[in-house]
């Protein structure tokens, strides 16, 4: 068997975007040939036959894989900080001795750690899922650190091409790199009867307009304020927009909005009711505005659905790499509420744009971003890299 150490930040329950990846790959491995551990912070989150509490430290299993989940009582600068971590990681290096390492980037304080194993006999992947951008000036003191980190990886992964070439250590990157795009779970997008039907009524409730659906955080890197923006300069266009989730920002966004009638505040929503917007709409906005939307697992998800999508063109991200410009709906210059409002306007005024469109993104996550596509492809990388070592 092939031993797999996972390091991620936090893991299932809590739900972000890279603990979704940790959790795909751990569920894609095939078990008879890999054995595995995951490691990460414990943070408060709950989800039916799980309750964690950020201050313990616990080992427990998930999808039948053990995590070991280390309580933390301080975060510097969105970084946990666990006096347990260093302990937890030395048991596993002694006692597991991974033939493969799997950290999730960025992780800067525990990539301090791993690093003190580095003359050890593991094969490591580091999958690069964006720099650090937002603590700008904490990020220097993690320069060769970095550099440390890529010397003794093995491969350096990105879910997009984007990823690997406009990061800032991408010169230090050759030779190593590989492409690995995230997944959705096609299972969980499939409608029932009763969601079709949640969508129909959704639809009477829209009368005859365009429906546009975002859904996600109500904070600053999804852009939300442009597209209450671009919906103001729309007018009286034939268009309901549907918004889902909530945030730090949300009571702004509502501000914000004012008395525009064409736009709807439907709070947090489950996965049934999702699907059921999913269904029931016409366009996925998608207004994030900075590389901290590394991919946007629920672009792809809306582009499943056959949906056509307005983004904007974001330097550094894979946004732009999972929809096409001009071939899975319209791209728009950054930050341009006047340029969203004109993608949204002529979508909304040419159905068959809409229908093509739609087609073009449905067959685009089919071929790129799908669970067997991504199965295939890290049990296809871990066997080359430990067969290569």
């Amino acid at each position: 068997m092939i031993k797999v150490l996972q390091i991620s930040k936090y893991y299932y329950p809590f739900i972000g975007g890279i603990e979704q990846v940790a959790r795909d790959i751990s569920r894609s491995l095939d078990r008879n040939i890999f054995q595995q551990k995951i490691i990460c912070f414990n943070e408060d989150s709950r989800a039916e036959g799980y309750e964690c509490h950020r201050k313990q430290t616990v080992h427990d299993f998930v999808d039948g894989v053990e995590v070991i989940r280390c309580g933390y009582s301080v975060k510097i600068s969105s970084q946990s900080l666990s006096a347990s971590y260093g302990r937890e990681l030395q048991k596993l290096m002694d006692g597991f001795r991974p033939d493969i390492v799997i950290l999730h980037y960025p992780n800067p304080f525990v990539t301090r750690l791993l690093l003190k194993y580095k003359d050890r006999d593991f094969r490591l992947m580091v999958y690069w899922h964006l720099d650090i951008t937002k603590q700008r000036f904490l990020k220097c003191f993690f320069v060769r650190q970095n550099r440390a980190l890529i010397d003794r990886a093995c491969v350096i992964a990105g879910a997009t091409p984007v990823h690997l070439e406009t990061s800032e250590y991408s010169s230090h990157f050759s030779g190593k790199k590989h492409i690995l795009p995230y997944m959705i779970d096609e299972g969980a997008l499939i409608p029932t009867p009763e969601e079709k039907q949640k969508a129909g009524e959704i639809r009477k409730a829209a009368g005859s307009k365009v429906i546009g659906f975002f859904i996600g955080r109500h904070v600053p890197y999804k852009g939300l304020r442009y597209l209450i923006e671009a919906s103001e300069k729309m007018g009286d266009e034939d268009i309901h927009f549907f918004i889902a989730g909530e945030g730090e920002l949300t009571d702004k966004l509502k501000a914000l909005a004012g008395n525009d009638r064409k736009i709807e505040f439907v709070g947090r929503i489950s996965d049934s009711e999702k699907r059921a917007y999913l269904c029931a709409s016409d366009i996925i906005c998608f207004p994030s505005v900075t590389r901290n939307e590394a991919f946007g697992l629920a672009l792809a998800e809306g582009m499943y659905s056959g949906k056509p999508a307005v983004t904007f063109n974001i330097k550094g991200s894979g946004v732009n790499y999972v929809s096409l410009d001009g071939v899975t709906g319209i791209e728009c210059p950054c930050g341009d509420s006047e340029a969203y409002a004109g993608a949204l306007k002529k979508l909304c005024s040419d159905s068959a744009l809409r229908r093509e469109y739609g087609k073009n993104a449905r067959r685009r996550v089919l071929d790129n971003f799908t669970g067997e596509s991504f199965r295939k492809n890290i049990n296809s990388l871990l066997s080359d890299i430990i067969e290569n070592r």
